[in-house]
């Protein structure tokens, strides 16, 4: 299989660089990171792609037995990797691909040698002694609603998960990101985002790693923030100054500060 065609992948930045790769959330595709990308371009080579039944990819390629679960959605990395020959590269995951990396790199610890997750979420769902930010009831209310009317869920939840009224139009770039997707393929991977537990996957990450949160975010509250950088012996965590689920959008000058400093202690 045509693994660039599939994922669409693209390849930019400094080729001698070290390669850090960008993967994009539920519901977004690489043009989420347009503004990141100018950050490392000219020190690392850098990898964008989209996962299967988002943005560009080949929606041909979809299948719900394997994007039912998130070990389909790192196989797409880990293939990306080998389909490159990336070695010791640095992944950074937004929101659900944070997790996504985890997976990744205990399948092939060969191919990614550090992690940057932003505003991860092990899992959404409360639990006893775990806070994730929704009860059972809000997650089952809210895939109903995606299902029943993916379209008028995309608008309605799109300014909640941006968190900036004060710019109205990311959170319609958002919303229009949300409605490019195919609704069936959407609600696949809605459902692996959502009902998803990766907390105790945590435990073997062994690689550097740089946790992300944001001061105001209702869809990775701070407890899960501080929840994540515990499990993860060594981690860092960076608080952001910013408001939303989407800092590389909202705040992307904190975010890529915090990136690239992370990423020059790495050398």
């Amino acid at each position: 299989m045509d693994i660039d065609r599939r994922n669409n992948v693209t390849v930019t930045g400094n080729p001698q660089g070290r390669t850090v790769v960008l993967a994009h959330g539920f519901g977004c595709d690489q043009n989420m990171w347009r503004l990141t990308v100018p950050a490392l371009a000219r020190d690392y080579r850098v990898v964008l792609f989209d996962y299967v039944g988002s943005g560009r990819s080949d929606l041909t390629a979809f299948s719900e037995d394997r994007y039912g679960s998130l070990d389909g959605y790192a196989r797409d990395v880990v293939e990306v990797c080998e389909a490159l020959d990336l070695r010791d590269a640095v992944f950074v995951g937004h929101s659900v691909s944070a997790m996504v990396g985890v997976l990744a790199v205990a399948m092939a610890p060969e191919r990614i040698g550090a992690l940057v997750m932003v505003a991860p979420s092990p899992r959404y769902v409360d639990d006893e002694g775990y806070r994730g930010g929704f009860s059972a009831e809000d997650i089952d209310e809210l895939l109903a609603s995606l299902e029943s009317n993916y379209l008028g869920w995309s608008a309605a939840m799109a300014p909640v998960i941006m968190g900036n009224g004060d710019r109205p139009e990311l959170g319609e770039e958002l919303k229009n990101s949300f409605c490019a997707t195919d609704p069936d393929m959407a609600r696949v991977f809605a459902r692996t985002t959502f009902l998803s537990d990766s907390r105790d996957d945590l435990k073997a990450v062994t690689v550097p790693t740089l946790v992300l949160e944001c001061t105001h975010d209702v869809i990775a509250p701070r407890e899960v923030g501080a929840f994540v950088h515990q499990a993860i012996s060594g981690s860092e965590l960076v608080t952001l100054d910013a408001t939303g689920h989407c800092p590389h959008l909202s705040a992307p000058e904190a975010t890529n500060e915090a990136i690239v400093e992370f990423l020059e202690r790495l050398r």
